[in-house]
């Protein structure tokens, strides 16, 4: 470009015609030709109009650069007015940033940005940007909420143009793909190859190979999330990391979609894109894929691994260092995060090339430049990296020049710093900083040096953790140190505590409140513990498990019910009293997974293990639950024999958790045989006695029941006010069961106001989570919520679970 480009504070306006294809073919090459000049001399009087300067055209599309936004909002208002007399319909897309010039180009993510912004739009929308509304004020636009735009970036907020109505923007709304910390950079042609065979009708299932540190996850990432349009069921990102058993593959998969169960059946004929991160170490799984594959006609599989899968219709893509250029740009980039006045020369090429340009091995040379100059790290690189070419003689080149830089990084540390390196490798799914101190005897100074030398990386959660690649190292010198078996008891009796101290089992009520917050972030953490002590320790992984009951009952009970099963069948010399707690949690966890047989047998035999123990409380527990079991068969009189027996034994022995249990479920009793004031009185009284002990899932079980009460009555203001309650609540905790209730309570309340538009809403969330998987006792809860729903539900696509739960408590999704 010749001319002077605006510099400074530039606003940027893209421009694509929508449906461009489809027009071509009604109107004819001639006539189709004469509306696309038309187009343009629109187009171009009204950006030249307002001081835009056109950037770039490519095809049908502009890139127009405005040195103020409010210039760039009236052209591409008068430009819509214009166009709207005619067959063609464009999208645009506004943006402002302070973008860098780089030999008449412009260079930066704000470029990106504006682009993205406009490909969400539809023919005859403008969209605009929070950093472009917020120097035009707000006034003539319409907020469309935060959005998160293919490039994986934080959400952003957009504002519309006009008040016109169109469908929903193509943002990626149905996914749990993870922001990355950093932007994307290379990957030029490889991006388009990936998301082309996505694509394509044939392709079914494609696997992205290649040695650790190629970058295989942030392009799977990348290329998911660009692929999206073509998955209206979502795209659902699954990482495998931190799983050990090939048996754990198909509930990760469940609990990524918000199921729990059959992931088959879930996923059923919906269009949608499943992406397994990290398959390699778990490759006896591969048959599971390939099965899921010929049972979802209209699913997709995004893999990545370090060697293929080897089942029918893999399409293997190989994924190769970066280029040249793209290590160059990402080693500049990384290390101007660390030194922001960071000048490369040509010493970064060099070192760039001696890493074999593999994206981990230049981020974690780039690490360095804050101690070391480029010239520096050369020096190094040409001293160290020969004699660390080690490991297996058939492993790749380019996989044993990796081993040499992080090793090379490792050599770096004082001897205690390779020390905690080396025992963070215990942690599976990242740690906090407590649980660094605790397990591994860590200092603040040790962890951040391991931070700076990128052996550590802060996520952003607070929490900190290692990529997989860095663990493994870390955990092989684990072994070789001799404190392996040390370090894993510790990270287990560690995890063992917090799982007590987290009062998630009814053992530990009372003694505070339930904090289901500090056991689900370390899921994966517990699961390594139970594993270890499985083989090591069965009396200490079944203390972890029991710990966890409540867990397991709100978020994977068929989880729990093996993890019992695995630990019971290996601890033949334990505690009696700890074997009655295991089998009665185990009988709680087949209880809501629905197998109330198999339930009534482990219940039984708990209450026998704890009569030889002397244990009142116990037997009275064994009574109860024994009477919850003829409760869900729809025995009420023998319901109500056991729940007396029992709640005579609590009250004799002075057992109020015990008692506020029994009387919540006489209260259930009583409304089901008409004695709604006595079910009432009996429901709250147990709810807030629980309450007052900070037992959560009873108050949102009980909750649930009065706030259907409430709406049964016609008390539709408060039974609203409840169920909202406890649908924030429950989604804390991350109860599903109670969850999708809520949406149900909160939809009949809408209708009985004469919302019929939320209450199908929301109604359709819940029908469709319970398809996809099932739902602890909705045959109970359907057939009441049911009746009020309105005929019909919405045509749209449903709104995901967490999304649904945005709209019921905040209005909006």
């Amino acid at each position: 470009m010749t001319q002077d480009l605006p510099t400074g504070t530039v606003t940027f306006l893209f421009t694509d015609i929508e449906g461009s294809t489809r027009l071509l073919h009604e109107l004819g090459v001639e006539e189709y030709a004469k509306a696309l000049g038309e187009h343009r001399r629109v187009l171009r009087e009204a950006f030249d109009r307002h001081g835009g300067t056109e950037i770039d055209t490519q095809g049908d599309s502009f890139f127009v650069a405005f040195p103020t936004a409010p210039g760039a909002l009236k052209a591409a208002r008068e430009a819509q007015e214009a166009l709207s007399r005619g067959r063609i319909r464009v999208r645009m897309g506004i943006h402002t940033g302070t973008p860098f010039v780089d030999e008449g180009q412009y260079v930066g993510v704000d470029v990106h940005r504006a682009a993205r912004i406009a490909a969400c739009g539809h023919g005859g929308q403008v969209l605009i940007s929070a950093s472009t509304a917020a120097l035009t004020g707000t006034e003539g636009l319409r907020d469309l909420g935060e959005h998160r735009l293919k490039d994986l970036s934080a959400p952003e907020r957009i504002y519309q143009l006009g008040d016109h109505e169109f469908s929903r923007l193509k943002t990626l709304y149905q996914t749990n793909l993870p922001i990355p910390a950093t932007p994307f950079l290379g990957r030029q042609s490889e991006l388009p190859e990936v998301v082309e065979l996505l694509q394509r009708e044939e392709v079914r299932l494609v696997t992205l190979t290649g040695p650790g540190g190629t970058g295989k996850t942030r392009l799977g990432l990348q290329s998911a999330g660009a692929a999206a349009d073509s998955y209206p069921d979502g795209v659902w990102w699954v990482p495998l990391a931190p799983v050990r058993d090939a048996q754990l593959v198909a509930p990760s998969i469940a609990r990524a979609l918000g199921g729990t169960v059959d992931v088959a059946e879930h996923i059923a004929d919906k269009r949608m894109l499943i992406f397994l991160d990290n398959f390699e170490h778990i490759i006896d799984a591969a048959p599971q894929v390939g099965e899921l594959i010929a049972q979802c006609p209209r699913l997709d599989v995004l893999v990545t691994s370090r060697a293929p899968l080897r089942v029918a219709g893999e399409w293997d893509y190989a994924v190769e260092p970066l280029r040249e250029a793209e290590a160059m740009e990402l080693f500049t980039q990384r290390a101007r995060a660390v030194r922001r006045d960071f000048e490369g020369n040509g010493a970064v090429a060099e070192i760039c090339r001696r890493l074999d340009h593999l994206p981990l091995a230049v981020e974690l040379a780039a690490a360095r430049v804050n101690l070391l100059s480029p010239a520096d790290l050369l020096q190094r690189l040409d001293r160290r990296l020969p004699l660390l070419k080690g490991g297996t003689r058939d492993a790749p080149e380019r996989q044993r020049t990796l081993r040499a830089t992080i090793e090379w990084s490792h050599d770096l540390l004082t001897p205690e710093e390779q020390q905690l390196f080396s025992r963070l490798a215990v942690f599976v799914g990242g740690f906090t900083v407590e649980s660094a101190e605790a397990v591994c005897e860590a200092d603040l100074d040790s962890l951040e040096r391991l931070i700076e030398h990128s052996l550590v990386r802060r996520w952003q959660s607070g929490r900190l953790g290692m990529l997989e690649t860095i663990r493994e190292f870390a955990a092989e010198l684990q072994e070789a140190s001799g404190e392996a078996g040390e370090i894993r008891r510790r990270h287990a009796e560690h995890f063992l505590e917090i799982a007590e101290s987290a009062n998630l089992s009814i053992h530990s009520l009372g003694r505070g409140p339930q904090r289901h917050e500090l056991v689900i972030p370390e899921q994966h953490n517990i699961r390594a513990a139970i594993d270890w002590a499985a083989e090591r320790d069965p009396e200490l992984g079944l203390r972890l498990a029991v710990a966890l009951e409540n867990f397991w009952i709100t978020n994977d009970p068929s989880e729990g019910a093996r993890r019992f099963a695995a630990l019971l069948s290996r601890a033949d010399d334990i505690d009696i009293s700890l074997k009655a707690k295991a089998l009665r949690d185990y009988g709680a966890t087949v209880d809501v997974a629905g197998d109330y047989d198999k339930a009534a047998d482990l219940y039984g035999q708990s209450q026998q293990l704890f009569e030889q123990a002397g244990d009142e409380s116990g037997v009275a527990t064994g009574i109860f639950r024994l009477g919850i079991i003829a409760h869900v068969k729809e025995d009420l009189e023998e319901a109500g024999r056991l729940y007396e027996e029992s709640l005579e034994i609590f009250r004799r022995i002075g057992d109020p958790i015990g008692e506020l249990q029994v009387l919540g479920s006489l209260g259930d009793l009583e409304f089901e045989r008409g004695n709604r004031r006595r079910g009432r009185e009996l429901t709250e009284a147990s709810r807030v006695q629980g309450l007052e002990i900070g037992w959560v899932w009873w108050d949102v079980s009980k909750s649930a029941i009065l706030a259907k009460e409430d709406l049964t009555e016609g008390n539709i203001v408060e039974g609203e006010a409840r169920a909202r309650e406890m649908l924030r609540r429950a989604h804390e905790i991350r109860d599903r069961k109670s969850t999708v209730n809520g949406l149900g309570l909160l939809a009949w309340a809408a209708a009985e106001r004469g919302d019929t538009e939320r209450a199908g809403a929301l109604w359709a969330v819940a029908e469709a989570e319970a398809a996809r998987a099932p739902i602890a006792r909705w045959d109970v809860w359907r057939p009441i919520l049911a009746p009020h729903m309105p005929e019909s539900t919405p045509d749209s696509a449903p709104l995901s679970l967490e999304e649904a739960v945005q709209f019921a408590l905040f209005g909006d999704a």
